[in-house]
């Protein structure tokens, strides 16, 4: 591109897509998926992660690492320089005292300290992840216990999520199915109601509530964005919807699995903005999901396929 038209570019960027090619991006994104501890642990099965989230990520341009739970501080600040994101996935494990938890909280600090700097890092909770996030941030148990596990619902959309850079760029049609069609499959016990979010300035001050929900009698928070951090919670899973059949009350139509590639495409996107890389091809090879199969679990598990660690 020549000399003119870079200055051009820079001065039109906001009216021509053509410009993008003076912005940096990682187009080989790597994120990493937080592993969490079994009910039985036996050998070689000791934690797992849902293969509905490898997939999720995959389906919009991204590689996955497993992070395992478990390892030291330095082995986990060694990973977080070398992956461009994080998805702290659904599941069961203790928000405050297990493997899961101790390692969301070492790479959320990390996560807080590169942003604070400049080093642009994504992280992601979905379910027992936007649950964890909530801890994280206020330091305090706040969920409550709701009537939501095992139902689809439409979201109730916040005024603040039409200028939100999570659903600034969906497609008209995707939110007014969101918004009138029971697709964002929740499995929950505890919520974050609207009146804790309220009560709680730590959470009012960095989160900004996108979405919200009710069991018929309480209503809570079911989408969030941080306001100065590319941070994101989804009480619902998104990932379900094209990936996961074992559950009836799971939505497949044409809205639903168009809502699980949006969610991926932004949180992959937001991922492309970061530029960490392993030390070289060799140890980023040993690190992907792709050493590790899949067992079919679906006939006895809510979840289609397990990655077992």
């Amino acid at each position: 591109m020549s000399n003119f038209a870079l200055l051009f570019c820079f001065a039109f960027s906001t009216l021509s897509s053509s410009c993008t090619v003076l912005k940096k991006r990682n187009d080989k994104p790597i994120i990493g998926v937080l592993a969490q501890e079994v009910d039985s642990p036996q050998p070689q099965k000791a934690s797992y992660i849902a293969a509905s989230y490898v997939k999720f990520l995959e389906s919009a341009g991204a590689r996955v690492v497993p992070v395992m739970i478990n390892q030291t501080l330095e082995e986990y600040k060694t990973l977080f320089n070398s992956i461009n994101g994080i998805l702290y996935p659904g599941g069961d494990a203790s928000i405050v005292s297990s493997g899961y938890a101790n390692t969301a909280r070492i790479f959320y600090k990390l996560a807080i300290e590169a942003n604070l700097r400049g080093d642009y890092f994504p992280v992601w909770g979905t379910c027992l992840g936007f649950e964890e996030l909530t801890y994280l941030t206020s330091g305090k148990q706040l969920l409550s216990q709701t009537n939501t596990s095992g139902v689809a619902l439409p979201l109730v959309f916040t005024n603040a999520s039409r200028e939100s850079k999570l659903f600034k760029g969906f497609p008209a049609e995707v939110l007014d199915a969101l918004a009138s069609e029971p697709i964002t499959e929740n499995s929950h016990e505890l919520s974050l109601t609207l009146e804790s979010y309220n009560s709680n300035a730590d959470l009012r001050k960095f989160y900004n509530v996108l979405t919200l929900n009710s069991d018929g009698k309480t209503e809570f928070v079911s989408t969030m964005e941080a306001y100065g951090f590319p941070i994101y919670g989804t009480q619902w899973h998104p990932e379900k919807n094209a990936f996961e059949w074992t559950r009836p009350y799971i939505p497949h139509s044409p809205s639903a699995v168009k809502t699980t590639f949006f969610m991926a495409d932004f949180m992959v996107n937001e991922a492309r903005k970061n530029f960490h890389k392993f030390e070289d091809e060799e140890v980023e090879k040993r690190a992907l999901i792709y050493n590790y199969n899949p067992a079919y679990t679906g006939n006895k598990s809510a979840f289609e396929q397990i990655y077992y660690f």
